[in-house]
């Protein structure tokens, strides 16, 4: 028997989020239309939506859990009917109830591993650090140009901590005076709070916020679009404010500068993948392709979805963490497009897209049809 909340706890919780925008939907049927579940599966945001308005939601429904929170329906809402917000607060309810579905059930261990050790992914806190083994890496003192916050997957993921290892690279040959906090910093805590568990999102919030401001941070450079969004769009709502910059701008605020020279050919065919929390969420598309541009050779090629209509990879709202059937996997459809539009290289710059790509590309037949790289990766290479 699927469990029901109550009417009104339903209605409260979904006002808090996003107030009473859920009831403006006159089902006109655009996020159905947009949303990428519709490409792999049936799938219908607008049913919750509606479901929701009348307290009929069963919160240990798999489809609650469906949405990446990708942006796609609520940039082509005509009545800002706030589908994210609504979803994530059914989220919360289901978290309050502890009913998840069985594929959901993972975030049971995520949230135990990102309260114990500071990340999703079950490893030692005093490890965050040991990607930069071997590098002329600081640790970060007060007074210093920039933070780099390579987030959790950059930190201990075997394939991403390449690109934690590129990005120190291009700033130590920028002449950039930058640290990290290894074991001091935690998960940013955005997709976590994506899957409705706000309880452990704001641990993290004020375990981050209190260790940048004990240890004169006030510029940080990330990695992730997740954390960017994150420190920028969300850590203000525990009144702090500091200046956060994504490694595509930054990138090219250094060649702009004349701080980074790029001298190597790199004569491959490149298409630039805009990951959600980048572009859509953040409005963050012409650095990084103005970046690819002045890499001497790169040819760059356009995907046909792209920019603020680029197709999710399938990670975001916690999706990174849960089982997607083979046949439902939207990163299989991208890898797709990247090849059928005669590129060698899917470049991008999120840990949650590179995950997503590179599982896609190895569980192909030919493999070896095209290389998904992380922006810095590409410029590490050429300077």
């Amino acid at each position: 028997m699927e469990t029901v909340a109550p009417y009104k706890e339903i209605i409260d919780v979904i006002k808090a989020s996003g107030g009473d925008a859920f009831k403006r939907c006159f089902e006109c049927g655009l996020c159905d239309v947009v949303c990428p579940w519709n490409r792999v599966r049936t799938f219908s945001i607008r049913k919750i939506v509606r479901e929701a308005t009348f307290g009929l939601t069963e919160i240990e429904s798999e489809e609650i859990w469906r949405c990446t929170t990708c942006g796609k329906c609520p940039q082509r809402c005509p009545r800002d009917v706030k589908q994210i917000e609504s979803g994530v607060s059914l989220r919360r309810i289901a978290t309050e109830y502890g009913v998840f579905p069985a594929s959901v059930r993972p975030i049971r261990t995520v949230s135990g591993s990102l309260v114990g050790e500071g990340n999703p992914l079950n490893e030692e806190r005093k490890k965050r650090a040991d990607w930069a083994e071997g590098l002329f890496v600081k640790p970060f003192t007060e007074g210093m140009e920039i933070l780099y916050f390579p987030d959790c997957y950059c930190s201990y993921d075997p394939r991403l901590k390449k690109v934690a290892r590129a990005t120190a690279n291009i700033l130590n040959k920028a002449g950039v005076d930058f640290g990290i906090l290894g074991a001091k910093e935690s998960c940013c805590g955005e997709s976590i709070r994506k899957t409705g568990d706000e309880d452990v999102f704001k641990r993290l919030a004020k375990e981050n916020i209190k260790t940048f401001i004990d240890n004169g941070v006030k510029k940080i450079l990330v990695s992730s679009p997740h954390c960017y969004h994150t420190f920028k769009n969300e850590y203000p709502e525990f009144m702090v404010n500091f200046e956060v910059v994504h490694i595509s701008q930054y990138l090219l605020a250094l060649i702009n500068e004349g701080r980074l020279k790029l001298n190597k050919e790199y004569e491959k065919k490149v298409t630039w993948h805009d990951p959600c929390y980048l572009g859509r969420h953040n409005g963050i598309y012409d650095e990084p392709r103005e970046v690819l541009k002045r890499v001497p050779g790169l040819e760059l090629i356009e995907m046909p979805e792209s920019r603020e209509d680029s197709f999710c990879c399938g990670g975001g709202g916690g999706r990174i963490w849960m089982e997607t059937p083979k046949g439902e996997r939207f990163s299989d459809l991208r890898i797709e497009q990247a090849i059928n539009g005669g590129a060698g290289v899917l470049a991008t710059a999120c840990p949650y897209c590179i995950t997503n790509f590179e599982d896609s590309r190895l569980n192909r037949e030919n493999s070896e049809a095209i290389e998904i790289k992380e922006i810095t990766e590409i410029i590490s290479e050429v300077i």
